[in-house]
């Protein structure tokens, strides 16, 4: 069992959980992600996700941070903690989106990584009219789109030609700092996400869910077949697990579950932002039915986790995740510096004196 990673969600599209509160206006800027991506690395978070949209899904008149241009500035102002820019293949040619990684890998000194997602929210394409094929196909287009940036990453000279994408005669350089290349994350939560996260991810993000179904997941994903990587001639190494939460730690269970009661009712204020996203969804998008099952405070499952409770609740709770095999735990707060903090000096020790070496 490993020691987990902390890391947080930039705020690129505002707050998570309530959108406007009094404790935490809106803001989506670079500089506050800046401010807090360096504040997470001070106190010990190991790697942040910056993810993408074109235009912010819950209204077009807020604002949203684009990813790929803040993770760059992100890697030059940072030392130690991990970038991680979500991808839509949809939006950027694999030739085109394998060079700008190795330029953001060699400006972090190999400390970047992606994330994949095979894109849910209709409107963002339909406005720009860029094609959006169905689900599955769509996730088919990901497994070639990948394969190519994995082999252009190879730093070989690649010819390739599949259903999608032909490359010719081509070896990108410089190659990357990280070896044997920057981390493939991935997200989504149906069949042919699973598949294409066992076959050729790193780690595979789950959202938020009990952990009776996070262990079902991992189970699911391990029993699928594992690509061999050119780098690694024998077995390669099995896929690993990340997990989205909103945190809602204070010094008892019962303060805990009165926050969470006050900022379920601040959401619900903004049901009309959520009724929003739900239009531009793709109905089989399956994170969205597992988000109605489990209703939660936060983006992609949130307090469905249930890291809610007492220091020493939320403790246990994340331990028993690790246990279950999370490696990495991406983290959501409301207001994010002061929580953030507090999980730092608060939950990070009580879990090592869980887990003693």
């Amino acid at each position: 069992m490993s020691k987990p990673r902390y890391g947080i969600w930039a705020p690129v599209g505002g707050n998570f959980g309530p959108l406007d509160t009094q404790e935490e206006p809106i803001d989506a800027s670079y500089e506050r992600s800046r401010s807090l991506i360096l504040e997470a690395e001070r106190l010990g978070y190991a790697t942040t996700l910056v993810a993408q949209h074109l235009a912010n899904p819950r209204s077009l008149e807020l604002e949203q941070l684009e990813t790929w241009t803040a993770s760059a500035a992100l890697a030059e102002a940072t030392e130690k903690i991990e970038i991680i820019a979500a991808i839509k293949p949809l939006l950027f040619h694999p030739a085109v989106l394998a060079k700008m990684a190795l330029g953001i890998d060699a400006i972090s000194r190999g400390r970047f990584a992606i994330n994949l997602i095979s894109a849910w929210f209709r409107p963002e394409m339909e406005r720009t009219n860029i094609p959006f094929p169905p689900h599955d196909e769509r996730y088919r287009y990901s497994g070639e789109w990948l394969k190519v940036v994995r082999a252009l990453w190879s730093g070989e000279r690649v010819n390739f030609e599949g259903e999608y994408f032909k490359i010719t005669d081509l070896s990108l350089r410089p190659t990357s700092i990280a070896k044997p290349h920057p981390p493939i994350y991935l997200g989504g939560a149906s069949d042919p996400a699973q598949i294409l996260a066992a076959e050729q991810a790193d780690i595979y993000f789950i959202n938020g869910q009990p952990i009776e179904d996070v262990r079902q997941v991992i189970k699911q994903v391990l029993s699928r077949p594992r690509c061999l990587r050119r780098a690694t001639p024998t077995l390669p190494q099995p896929v690993r697990f990340g997990l989205s939460a909103f945190v809602i730690a204070r010094p008892t269970d019962a303060e805990a579950q009165e926050e969470l009661q006050r900022l379920t009712e601040l959401q619900s204020k903004e049901e009309h932002l959520k009724l929003s996203v739900a239009k531009g969804v793709d109905p089989d998008a399956v994170m969205f039915r597992l988000f109605a099952k489990n209703p939660a405070v936060g983006g992609n499952g949130g307090t469905a986790a249930g890291l809610v409770g007492s220091y020493d609740t939320v403790a246990t709770r994340i331990a028993a995740f690790s246990d279950a095999g999370i490696d990495t735990f991406m983290l959501q707060f409301n207001p994010f510096a002061r929580e953030m903090t507090r999980f730092a000096e608060e939950i990070m020790p009580r879990v090592r004196h869980l887990q003693p070496v």
